[in-house]
């Protein structure tokens, strides 16, 4: 995921393991306000403290899109298509 970030999507400069407050985003551009969380199988008993990490990281200002593990590992192509998508939506609002 992350070389498929930095080689599709270079001008959203996606950085890895980024903090905020108590959690560590995945990945996330600063430029586009944007988080990508990939989740594992766990996350489907997580769906509460989940919930309340998103919340979290929307009110600083950021859109959480999400994938599971096997999204990307089953359709890069389609994830990075739309993370972009979901970026250029991201930088025209408000």
């Amino acid at each position: 995921m992350w070389a498929a970030l930095r080689l599709s999507a270079p001008s959203l400069k996606f950085r890895r393991q980024v903090p905020f407050g108590t959690y560590h985003a995945d990945f996330c551009s600063h430029a586009a306000k944007l988080i990508v969380e990939v989740d594992g199988d766990d996350h489907a008993m997580r769906v509460t403290t989940d919930a309340i990490r998103t919340r979290f990281l929307e009110n600083e200002g950021y859109r959480v899109i999400r994938f599971t593990n096997s999204d990307v590992m089953d359709n890069i192509h389609g994830v990075v298509t739309m993370i972009a998508a979901e970026a250029l939506t991201q930088k025209g609002r408000p």
